[in-house]
């Protein structure tokens, strides 16, 4: 892919002060692109006056006004944009001055590139954040991780990657043929595992780019709108819904075969989230029957493919 043009697309939603702190550094970093970069914000129907202040302060930024769907809002954006490739962040993401180069060189070298992801490390420069993501299923549940066991020692190796969640560059014309982020998930979490696994099996890859460096303020949005047990609610009803939507074969049979021991384990100790995110996973489940039927590939073929993905990306 030839990339002659590129756009950066800020989600916000709520998040003036965040804007204010970030923003910058993302103009200055589109200003340092080797190819012309613009920069828009997607609003998500925000309360606290983001768009006025970026009216009044960034005129020359473009706005998106959306309503709420959080990272699906990125979809319906994209449909109306033609740069080959674009740039998804959210609004706690600062970026290196030179982060969007390399980030695009490795969506033109790698023909089965999907999206490419950088390294990306907390506002203090302390903590590595990811973009380099692992996955394992643990008693029944698949999870995502970037700071695995002995994680240190790849920190600046490229590689493949599993998923990239707060930033990413990705081929718009791949990103809208998968359908880009699922609304299943809404409010958030898991969907960018689930974009990756589902481009693994479309034959399409994420590139982890250490050369490109990012810095990510965690949790900005969410733990304050949700709260930890809310956060870890949301986390536990999306997981579920990856499995249904996404496992087959011995995967998902050992999903099962644990759901029970789950469900007794929250009962016995009182842990009402899980209860509350299975039943919620529970209403949501005609969207996921629909999805599995929908995808066209074979069975034996879909659990191939599956299980070479948890080979890649194994911890």
């Amino acid at each position: 892919m030839r990339i002659d043009r590129t756009s950066i697309l800020i989600l916000n939603y709520n998040g003036r002060a965040l804007l204010e702190e970030c923003l910058p550094s993302v103009v200055a970093a589109s200003a340092r692109s080797p190819v012309p970069c613009t920069v828009s914000v997607i609003d998500n129907s925000s309360t606290d006056h983001s768009v006025a202040w970026l009216a009044e302060h960034w005129p020359e930024i473009t706005v998106h006004l959306e309503p709420n769907r959080a990272l699906a809002s990125f979809n319906t954006v994209l449909a109306r944009l033609t740069e080959p490739a674009v740039l998804l962040l959210n609004n706690d993401i600062k970026l290196d001055p030179n982060a969007v180069g390399p980030l695009l060189k490795s969506l033109e070298v790698h023909p089965d590139a999907l999206f490419s992801a950088p390294q990306c490390w907390t506002f203090d420069g302390q903590t590595y954040e990811g973009m380099r993501t692992r996955v394992r299923m643990r008693f029944g549940l698949i999870q995502g991780l970037c700071r695995v066991p002995g994680f240190e020692a790849s920190v600046t190796t490229a590689d493949l990657t599993a998923s990239a969640g707060p930033i990413l560059a990705v081929n718009r014309q791949r990103f809208l043929e998968l359908g880009g982020y699922d609304p299943l998930y809404f409010p958030g979490r898991i969907e960018d595992l689930d974009l990756g696994f589902n481009a693994w099996m479309r034959g399409w890859k994420g590139y982890y780019v250490p050369e490109s460096l990012a810095y990510h303020k965690g949790f900005a949005s969410f733990e304050p709108a949700f709260g930890q047990g809310g956060c870890d609610l949301l986390a536990a009803r999306n997981s579920l819904l990856f499995a249904w939507k996404n496992l087959t074969g011995l995967r998902l049979i050992q999903h099962a075969a644990w759901l029970p021991a789950r469900l007794a384990y929250a009962v016995t100790r009182g842990r009402t989230n899980f209860l509350q995110a299975f039943c919620e996973a529970c209403l949501a489940f005609p969207q996921v029957r629909n999805q599995r039927r929908l995808r066209g590939i074979p069975v034996r073929e879909w659990t191939q493919r599956q299980e070479a993905f948890f080979r890649q990306f194994h911890w």
